[in-house]
Protein backbone atom coordinates (compact mmCIF):
# COMPACT_ATOMS: atom_id res chain seq x y z
CA UNK A 1 0.00 0.00 0.00
CA UNK A 2 1.76 3.53 -0.76
CA UNK A 3 0.33 6.18 1.75
CA UNK A 4 1.51 9.59 2.45
CA UNK A 5 2.40 10.29 6.31
CA UNK A 6 1.68 13.06 7.65
CA UNK A 7 4.89 15.35 9.64
CA UNK A 8 5.61 18.69 11.21
CA UNK A 9 8.07 20.73 9.23
CA UNK A 10 11.13 21.43 12.33
CA UNK A 11 14.28 22.20 9.63
CA UNK A 12 14.47 23.82 6.47
CA UNK A 13 17.94 23.70 4.40
CA UNK A 14 18.36 25.11 1.12
CA UNK A 15 20.68 22.56 -1.52
CA UNK A 16 23.49 24.25 -3.15
CA UNK A 17 21.52 22.73 -6.19
CA UNK A 18 18.47 24.17 -5.50
CA UNK A 19 16.64 21.12 -3.90
CA UNK A 20 14.95 22.56 -0.65
CA UNK A 21 15.49 19.55 1.80
CA UNK A 22 14.34 19.61 5.27
CA UNK A 23 13.80 17.63 8.47
CA UNK A 24 10.25 16.69 9.29
CA UNK A 25 8.96 15.20 12.36
CA UNK A 26 6.76 11.96 12.57
CA UNK A 27 5.18 11.82 16.02
CA UNK A 28 8.95 12.37 17.42
CA UNK A 29 10.77 10.42 15.02
CA UNK A 30 12.92 12.76 12.43
CA UNK A 31 13.82 12.27 9.06
CA UNK A 32 15.34 13.79 6.05
CA UNK A 33 12.83 14.88 3.69
CA UNK A 34 12.87 16.58 -0.10
CA UNK A 35 10.37 19.90 0.19
CA UNK A 36 10.57 20.76 -3.33
CA UNK A 37 7.16 20.36 -4.37
CA UNK A 38 6.34 22.45 -1.87
CA UNK A 39 7.53 25.90 -2.13
CA UNK A 40 5.94 27.55 0.25
CA UNK A 41 6.23 25.78 3.44
CA UNK A 42 8.15 27.62 6.59
CA UNK A 43 8.73 26.08 9.78
CA UNK A 44 6.25 24.43 11.70
CA UNK A 45 3.68 23.59 8.62
CA UNK A 46 2.18 20.33 8.46
CA UNK A 47 3.33 18.16 5.01
CA UNK A 48 1.68 14.70 4.28
CA UNK A 49 5.62 12.92 2.91
CA UNK A 50 5.58 9.79 0.15
CA UNK A 51 8.86 8.14 -0.14
CA UNK A 52 10.90 11.00 1.25
CA UNK A 53 9.13 14.31 -0.63
CA UNK A 54 6.57 16.44 0.88
CA UNK A 55 4.11 15.64 -1.56
CA UNK A 56 0.79 18.60 -0.20
CA UNK A 57 0.51 20.48 2.74
CA UNK A 58 -2.06 20.44 5.51
CA UNK A 59 -3.38 21.59 8.44
CA UNK A 60 -2.39 20.61 11.87
CA UNK A 61 -6.36 18.94 12.70
CA UNK A 62 -5.83 17.06 9.33
CA UNK A 63 -2.44 15.96 10.45
CA UNK A 64 -3.81 14.84 13.49
CA UNK A 65 -6.56 12.96 12.29
CA UNK A 66 -4.31 10.98 9.81
CA UNK A 67 -2.23 10.19 12.18
CA UNK A 68 -4.56 9.12 14.47
CA UNK A 69 -6.03 6.82 12.01
CA UNK A 70 -2.25 5.30 10.89
CA UNK A 71 -2.06 4.78 14.79
CA UNK A 72 -5.49 2.47 14.30
CA UNK A 73 -4.48 0.84 11.25
CA UNK A 74 -0.65 -0.10 12.94
CA UNK A 75 0.69 1.70 9.99
CA UNK A 76 3.35 3.53 11.28
CA UNK A 77 6.26 0.32 11.89
CA UNK A 78 8.03 2.16 8.88
CA UNK A 79 9.17 4.96 10.42
CA UNK A 80 11.13 3.39 12.76
CA UNK A 81 13.67 2.83 10.17
CA UNK A 82 17.07 3.55 10.61
CA UNK A 83 17.74 6.48 7.93
CA UNK A 84 21.49 6.32 6.50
Amino acid sequence: MCLGVPGKVVQITPDVTGMTMGKVSFGGIVKEVCLAYVPDVTLEDYVIVHAGFAISQINEQEAQEVFSYLRQMDELAELDVPQP
